[in-house]
């Protein structure tokens, strides 16, 4: 059996404090699998430069020039990590490889962990998830943030493991699907969960971070699950109608009350207090409903207009 090529994508952003040596970590463990015989020699690294605004991009073109296996795309602006991991998939498809792996510039997530992936991989997965073990790293509110995240997805219909982020293997298959999806703004967590291709799963710890901090923040978190949640589950929509139709009934019962009140007891209805209360929690749910709606439209609108994923300046083959 021919050994497969594997491709690492490393999407990053003003990481030049970390980016060389987890390079040379990685190209470590592409050696070592080598020579093992589990992959090929012809397996490379290809980083995504999302418009970093530091050196991150001259330090993966003195490494080019140096070693041929490693290759990159940089972006003319900042589009985004999911921009970023799209671009990746698609440059190793375009280049060549039987799989493909996406792990964070940081190398928070463990790196030895991907023999384990290139081993299910031989097994015959498709797709093989990296699951954290803990989140003994996270801020007490990133670890309430994410977990809430998880749930309220599963909740919503989008079946997403625990604990599981970008760090994956997806296989040339996987790769020849995910071509067919034109979505602008694919989820993809939730794609290779939906794809229904043969899955497996491999669990890592999540280690410190070499240099730097990390870009992603609660504003980027939040719009990633509002991503999430309007490509993979009408639910919410959903929800309004019913809470729409329960408020309608709410409005109508108390209406009957108080023609009864006025008709057979000749009371006019008093309660000042609770109708302007109720006029302020109703309006608040009225807008809280419209703002769910909106996130659909703003996702249809976004969509609609059919721009590029990502503009290239520079890729390096």
């Amino acid at each position: 059996m021919e050994k497969p090529v594997l491709a690492i994508i490393i999407p990053c952003y003003n990481e030049e404090l970390c980016l060389e040596t987890s390079i040379k970590k990685l190209f470590e463990v592409i050696q070592n699998l080598v020579s093992i015989n589990k992959i090929s020699d012809k397996s490379y690294i290809y980083v995504v430069d999302d418009g970093s605004k530091d050196k991150t991009w001259d330090i993966v073109e003195r490494i080019h020039s140096e070693n041929e296996h490693l290759k990159g795309l940089k972006f003319v602006r900042n589009f985004g990590n999911q921009k970023a991991l799209l671009a990746g998939l698609e440059g190793v498809r375009d280049i060549g490889c039987d799989c493909a792996i996406s792990i964070d510039a940081d190398l928070q997530q463990d790196e030895n962990a991907i023999e384990k992936f290139v081993d299910e991989y031989l097994n015959g997965a498709d797709v093989v998830c990296g699951i954290r073990n803990n989140r003994k790293t996270d801020s007490f509110i990133k670890k309430i943030t994410a977990l809430s995240f998880y749930k309220l997805m599963n909740i919503l219909g989008a079946k997403i493991p625990y604990n599981h982020s970008d760090f994956r293997l997806v296989s040339k298959r996987a790769l020849d699907i995910l071509a067919l999806y034109s979505e602008k703004y694919l989820f993809l967590r939730g794609f290779f969960n939906e794809a229904g291709l043969r899955t497996s799963y491999v669990n890592f710890d999540v280690k410190p971070r070499i240099a730097g901090e990390s870009k992603f923040n609660l504003v980027s978190l939040t719009g990633l699950a509002l991503n999430g949640i309007t490509s993979y589950s009408i639910v919410p929509l959903r929800f309004v109608t019913v809470l729409g139709f329960f408020m309608a009934l709410f409005g109508f019962i108390v209406g009957l009350e108080a023609v009864w009140e006025k008709i057979f007891l000749h009371n006019s209805p008093n309660g000042w207090a609770t109708l302007i209360v109720c006029l302020c929690v109703f309006g608040g749910v009225q807008l809280f409903c419209l703002g769910i709606i909106g996130e659909y439209v703003g996702q249809l609108f976004r969509e609609v207009k059919n721009r590029p994923r990502y503009i290239k300046e520079v890729e390096l083959k």
